[in-house]
């Protein structure tokens, strides 16, 4: 028999019938954002009847063999008989169905079909939610008609060539690799059908092949006759790692290497994690399939402790991750991000026993690239990371916030080897701007302490036609531009290259001496004796209604301040001594203040300046002065005025360190700063705006001078046309 390989006519023409099963049979029951609800799931059944429709007398054979001999459990012992990595042990096909004329005797056969499939269909249909749509279609009428239309005879689904009597091949059969290239083609299709929540899932293909070329292209040299893993704890589809890996596969071949590839990934949304499961299966990779999980890989990381060779995602950004955070909890604190553990977010830096990276609840993105590092191999080749960010990642988070952490993480250990800018508009739900992250445990020698910045947001080829914000792409030029510039590692327009450190600075806490007078003179005395009188305390009974409203005034409600302000007699005292100190000018010495106050109360019982402190009331008194001397603590030391504290960002890189930079940039305004030692961090961020930035130059003379020329000659005869017709004299 002749071999026949399905021709691009042949394969469009499957295609294009597939999609217009959608128009024939859903249009008036389904609107267009929900077709795939049925022809994926659909397609997938058909994929699998049709493999299994000629094994279907031998698999019912062995499942009446099992119940004869009672097997403990027919869904194992038919998943181990059976070479297949799924089966149907109901007694139909499709093919079986498409003539029964009962709506409801087809749905009943149809339920009964699907129920025969192995655990691992029922679970891809179950996430597709595949069963609730069948009342809609037995009540609407299509559901024969759908089944008639994907077993019918203009198409071969099966891996298996139609041939007629005479052993001519009628139709190809459709080998793993085209089906997965179909069916990923359907859910492309689909998805940029249903842009507006398309970059939910799903990566742009130019996005995916670039991203892939990174992983892969760097290390094709270093290839061996070995299994390689590849894994994506946001999977979606599985776009990503299914483009990387037949990069991998065909440089393998190309270099005469004998590899395999193994996917492995995990995704939270039920759809897509079916769609990703399916595809494995419809490509005949069975194992891979079973390497799929489902569930948030934040707090529930079914791959926990797995080391892979190359992690390509596109995490969700700017999404709220509040229940994971309290699911990965695991103490008793009021904040629950102090009772996270999790070694992937909480772990050893430089000596740091306790170093959490763990961002603001409102952001959870750096947690995927964290996973990922989490599971980077310490191999000879080690392992590659390329992921997709939005700009929040690069410098959300001051220092000691989580995000901040993760990036020094990062950068301190130099995992990060590049970080690229995509044009906007590239992805289809968001025209922000987005970053690819490239990151390895095994930089080549020359990017060793070294982040390569690329700006490739003008690197772009416009779409004739608009899918959602995506109005732009990146064509294969596009792409070899951006990878050359990455492979080449060379400064110029587009690339710059930085040490680690010029992304860190030290941030320090900048101190100011507390300079405070004492003014006791009429107005301050008034006030005073006006609350005294207002408290009741003059009067010998302390108001307690009234030292509420007199809280805002400074007053306090504590109880050694009460026990104070109730004591008339002492009041009275304390009144009597500050009137003695009555001055013009302000005591600029707090000293010396505080020396006269004792002189005055020697032998007068209780009366203390401390004990006047803490009712409150000798804040009344003490005004901040410039000129005033500088007030110190117990020990000697300056008290700092938290009023003029502030905060500096000092570069790493800045010539002569902190000390240089206060020399330099503080002292000579404010002679009397210093930095607080205990307050020294050390942050990161990275700026794409400050390295790429080109000020636009001003205009010449002689542009000003032709540009008003221009306007003076367009507004001639203006005014004569506004005055015309008024009625005035000059």
């Amino acid at each position: 028999m002749k071999n026949y390989k399905l021709s691009s006519a042949d394969y469009n023409k499957l295609v294009s019938f597939i999609w217009s099963i959608a128009d024939d049979c859903l249009r008036d029951v389904y609107v267009r954002g929900k077709y795939r609800d049925i022809i994926l799931p659909m397609t997938v059944i058909r994929r699998f009847d049709a493999i299994l429709e000629p094994k279907k007398r031998e698999i019912l054979e062995l499942k009446e063999l099992f119940i004869q001999n009672q097997a403990k459990d027919l869904e194992a012992a038919m998943g181990a008989a059976i070479e297949l990595p799924f089966y149907n042990i109901s007694k139909f096909t499709l093919k079986d169905l498409k003539s029964e004329t009962s709506a409801q005797n087809l749905k009943k056969n149809f339920e009964d079909y699907l129920n025969g499939f192995s655990p691992n269909v029922r679970e891809i249909l179950e996430k597709f939610k595949f069963y609730h749509q069948l009342d809609t279609m037995t009540d609407a009428g299509i559901l024969g008609s759908v089944i008639e239309k994907f077993v019918s005879s203009e198409i071969n689904l099966s891996p298996y060539p139609e041939l007629n009597s005479n052993g001519e091949v009628l139709k190809p059969g459709l080998d793993n690799h085209t089906m997965g290239v179909m069916f990923e083609e359907l859910i492309r299709r689909f998805n940029e059908e249903n842009n507006e929540e398309a970059g939910e899932h799903f990566t742009p293909r130019d996005v995916i092949e670039l991203m892939a070329d990174i992983a892969i292209i760097p290390i094709e040299d270093q290839i061996k006759d070995a299994p390689y893993t590849l894994y994506d704890g946001a999977a979606g589809t599985l776009g990503m790692c299914t483009v990387a890996s037949e990069k991998m596969q065909n440089l393998a071949k190309k270099k005469g290497k004998n590899i395999t590839t193994h996917i492995f990934g995990q995704e939270i949304n039920p759809e897509t994690y079916a769609i990703a499961k399916a595809d494995m299966l419809v490509k005949g990779q069975g194992q891979d399939s079973d390497n799929i999980y489902f569930g948030s890989t934040i707090s529930n990381d079914h791959l926990a402790g797995k080391k892979f060779d190359f992690m390509l995602s596109n995490p969700p950004y700017g999404k709220n991750w509040k229940t994971d955070l309290e699911k990965i909890g695991a103490g008793s604190s009021k904040n629950p991000k102090d009772n996270v553990t999790d070694p992937r977010f909480v772990t050893e830096h430089r000596g740091e026993g306790d170093f959490r990276m763990i961002p603001d609840v409102s952001d959870g993105q750096l947690l995927f690239l964290l996973n990922n590092i989490a599971k980077m191999k310490d191999t000879e080749m080690g392992s590659r990371i390329v992921e997709v960010h939005n700009g929040s990642a690069l410098f959300t988070g001051g220092v000691g916030n989580g995000a901040n952490n993760a990036r020094k993480y990062m950068i301190e250990n130099d995992l990060i080897e590049t970080i690229i800018e995509l044009p906007e508009n590239i992805f289809y739900n968001t025209g922000i701007s987005t970053y690819i992250w490239v990151l390895s445990n095994r930089k080549e020698e020359k990017r060793k302490g070294k982040i390569q910045l690329i700006n490739a947001s003008t690197i772009k080829t416009t779409l004739r036609k608009n899918m959602g914000k995506k109005n732009c792409e990146l064509s294969r030029d596009n792409q070899k531009q951006i990878l050359n510039l990455y492979l080449d590692f060379e400064e110029n327009n587009c690339s710059k290259i930085f040490e680690n450190k010029e992304f860190g600075y030290w941030q320090v806490t900048v101190e100011r001496p507390l300079r405070q007078a004492v003014r006791i003179n009429d107005d301050t005395l008034k006030e005073f004796n006006d609350i005294l009188k207002g408290l009741g305390v003059l009067d010998g009974v302390l108001n307690s209604k009234a030292l509420k409203e007199y809280q805002g005034r400074g007053v306090k409600s504590t109880k050694g301040a009460k026990e104070e302000l109730a004591d008339t007699e002492k009041m009275k005292t304390y009144q009597s001594v500050l009137l003695s100190l009555k001055s013009e000018e302000d005591y600029l010495f707090y000293a010396d203040f505080k020396g006269k106050f004792n002189e005055k109360a020697k032998g007068l019982t209780r009366i203390t300046l401390n004990n006047l402190a803490k009712t409150g009331l000798l804040d009344l008194f003490v005004k901040k002065n410039e000129r005033a001397e500088i007030v110190m603590d117990s020990k000697g030391n300056p008290v700092p005025d938290k009023e003029l504290r502030d905060t500096e960002q000092i570069p790493l890189t800045y010539e002569g360190g902190i000390n240089a930079f206060i020399e330099k940039e503080v002292l000579p305004y404010h002679p009397d700063a210093w930095v607080d030692k205990d307050s020294v961090q050390v942050g990161y961020e990275i700026n794409f705006t400050k390295y790429f930035y080109e000020p636009k130059g001003l205009p010449q003379v002689k542009e000003i001078v032709e540009e008003i020329k221009r306007l003076e000659k367009e507004s001639d005869g203006l005014m004569d046309s506004i005055l015309e017709g008024l009625d005035y004299e000059i």
